[in-house]
């Protein structure tokens, strides 16, 4: 390679690590924009008692997706190849947007559907780039083989023991305390 290529090739490489500070960025305070975010949303929330109901089987069922992926997951250890690793690469994601779309439908008010939409798109998207960029450097061919499909599942069976230690118990306790809170809001608006 001429010294005019390896300039170049470095080039390149400065510029995608700088392309990913920012998804890294959004992707380790995803956790904190989320509870700023959700603050916002229960302070604009109007929900009724219908509207917690159709989101609420909403948001359930995102996090039977979500506790599904949980139970499969061996975060850092391996690529996950079983349960609905099988079916897609972010099943977790999956699960938090299926949350999302449930939360906004219990709202029940545009203001809030959109702050949880624009808070998804920018956080999943930079959590999948964060996270796929980890996996390609700590599994290599292993994770592009993956990617392409290219590779056998593993049959392993689901583990609500794995579940707890991927800390999916975290999500569900946040959905019960949003429940509670839209409840009590639903009731009090009725009167």
């Amino acid at each position: 390679m001429s010294g005019a290529a390896r300039r170049w090739e470095h080039v390149g490489a400065a510029l995608a690590r700088w392309r990913a500070r920012p998804a890294e960025a959004l992707a380790r305070r995803r956790v904190a924009l989320g509870f700023v975010c959700g603050a916002a949303v229960l302070l604009l929330a109007k929900p009724t008692m219908r509207s917690l109901v159709i989101g609420g089987a909403i948001a359930i069922a995102g996090e039977m997706v979500r506790l599904w992926a949980a139970g499969h997951l061996e975060k850092g250890r391996e690529v996950t190849r079983s349960g609905p690793y099988r079916l897609t690469r972010h099943p977790l994601y999956i699960g938090s947007a299926i949350i999302g779309a449930g939360v906004a439908e219990a709202a029940s008010r545009m203001s809030a559907s959109v702050l949880i939409a624009v808070y998804l798109i920018i956080t999943i998207g930079a959590a999948i780039r964060h996270e796929e960029a980890n996996m390609r450097a700590a599994f290599g061919d292993q994770y592009e083989t993956y990617l392409q499909s290219k590779t056998e599942t593993v049959d392993r069976p689901f583990s609500l023991a794995r579940a707890l230690k991927n800390k999916e118990h975290h999500t569900i306790a946040g959905l019960v305390v949003v429940a509670a809170i839209f409840a009590v809001k639903a009731v009090f608006s009725s009167r």
